[in-house]
């Protein structure tokens, strides 16, 4: 079993380690921790259960599944991860204690799809982590699965303006004066549609010209068709 500090095996011909003979096909699993006593909890749970087959460290690089369990991301896990990533043989999951957005990038950057929290990891949570691990599966928990939409949500964003602006920029009025813009109605026409008047009309698409840095008002259409905001 890899030990205390972090291990990983030098690459080589990423052979899968058989069942035991007559067994039912297990799924192979290298445990990795930094803590042994953390390391010889998991692994005592693990050792219980017939759909596991724990690998001895110098077969770990074959493991089906490799598991790291930790107390927080840091430097030195995200590197482990990064590592065992490289490792086309094995699929990561990662059971941590606490982990906040900025951890949570990191472990999707690492190509991490499966995430428990120690709190959680009791014995059929872990062989659950383990299987759908071993199957492609994603798993993560409702409140991590929420920030991780909000942080693509974000990303989204900033892709789509790179100045920071939100995608909800413009008001509802704003967005049905650019939307009729957009149909080729003049200022005159704009207000006797919405009822405001043609000085209003102008300072509100001024505003939306200005506020969002565009040239003018057939520039302020095309931004917000792009973005949906129309």
């Amino acid at each position: 079993m890899p030990v205390s500090p972090f291990h990983v095996p030098a690459a080589g011909s990423g052979h899968r380690v058989p069942p035991p003979t007559g067994a039912p096909e297990r799924v192979t699993v290298a445990v990795y921790a930094a803590d042994p006593i953390l390391r010889a909890g998991v692994v005592q749970q693990l050792r219980q259960r017939p759909e596991v087959h724990l690998l001895a460290e110098a077969d770990a690089e074959a493991a089906r599944v490799s598991l790291v369990v930790v107390d927080h991301v840091e430097d030195d896990v995200a590197a482990l991860l990064h590592r065992l990533r490289l490792n086309s043989a094995t699929r990561v999951a990662l059971v941590v204690a606490t982990l906040g957005s900025g951890a949570l990038q990191r472990v999707i950057e690492c190509g991490v799809p499966a995430v428990l929290r120690r709190a959680d990891a009791d014995q059929n949570r872990l062989v659950h982590l383990v299987l759908a691990t071993a199957n492609g599966e994603g798993v993560l928990p409702g409140d991590l699965l929420g920030k991780l939409l909000s942080h693509v949500g974000s990303l989204q964003r900033s892709a789509l303006d790179p100045q920071g602006l939100s995608l909800s920029t413009l008001t509802t009025r704003e967005a049905d004066m650019l939307r009729l813009v957009s149909e080729g109605l003049d200022t005159a026409e704009i207000a006797r549609k919405t009822a405001y008047s043609e000085r209003t009309v102008k300072n509100v698409l001024h505003e939306i010209t200005n506020r969002l840095q565009l040239r003018n008002r057939a520039h302020a259409v095309g931004y917000a068709l792009r973005n949906g905001l129309i």
